[in-house]
């Protein structure tokens, strides 16, 4: 695909999923997360070529104008939408698929100092949002969704659902109809769910512990009206 047409298709990806986009014209010139994949593909194909302080400074350039720092060694995808951006950060070995939405203050990083694969792999269709983190050499399935301010050290499958730090998967399919759609008023909170589960575990146990309490008594009153004798209703030896 050319140039031009890679272009629109980034042009398009904003406008479909930015209501805050008028016009094509408004994307080129006002839009920062645009600037900066535009300004990656170009680096990374002198990375490709084996220009690479050239791509490091071109990149450097880029993190100066538009806040949002990409390694020109990333893998990008087609039609990433960086919304808003500030802060944005991707490492060297970062991979991301396509269709791919990730908003401002999200880091794609590392965990280790070796020269090997080190960042995340984000397949795709998956959305980050604001302030999430997704740490290592771990993978995002496609179709996932991953919360605000979320910490992500593990792997998760296709279409979860992830929150919390450390970031846990709270549903799974549920983003298949539209990866975008994610009401951060009405995420569960993994770790309530882990409470409400010990609280309902512990008032089984407390039911059966009760009806355990009834069927001692009532073992109790039998043995007593068997032997009028016992004391406490145990049987007193006599003989």
């Amino acid at each position: 695909m050319g140039v031009i047409s890679r272009m629109r298709e980034d042009i398009q990806m904003v406008l479909d999923h930015d209501p805050a986009a008028r016009s094509a014209i408004e994307v080129v010139l006002a839009y920062p997360g645009i600037h900066a994949i535009w300004i990656y593909r170009v680096a990374h194909s002198l990375w490709n070529h084996n220009f690479k302080l050239t791509a490091r400074v071109l990149t450097e350039l880029s993190r100066f104008l538009n806040a949002i720092e990409i390694h020109p060694g990333a893998q990008i995808g087609r039609r990433l939408f960086i919304d808003h951006g500030l802060g944005v950060v991707m490492g060297e070995t970062t991979e991301i698929g396509d269709d791919v939405l990730i908003y401002q203050g999200v880091t794609l990083g590392g965990t280790s100092l070796k020269k090997e694969k080190r960042h995340p792999t984000i397949e795709d269709n998956v959305m980050i949002s604001s302030g999430a983190a997704v740490i290592g050499p771990v993978t995002i399935g496609r179709g996932s969704r991953i919360g605000a301010g979320a910490v992500v050290v593990s792997s998760a499958p296709p279409y979860s659902t992830i929150v919390g730090i450390p970031g846990k998967v709270i549903e799974g399919q549920s983003a298949k109809t539209d990866v975008v759609q994610l009401d951060h008023a009405k995420l569960p909170d993994p770790v309530a769910r882990a409470m409400t589960t010990l609280v309902d575990k512990l008032n089984v146990l407390t039911a059966r512990l009760g009806e355990i309490e009834e069927r001692q008594d009532c073992l109790e009153d039998k043995v007593s009206e068997h032997h009028p004798e016992s004391e406490n209703g145990i049987a007193v030896n006599k003989g």
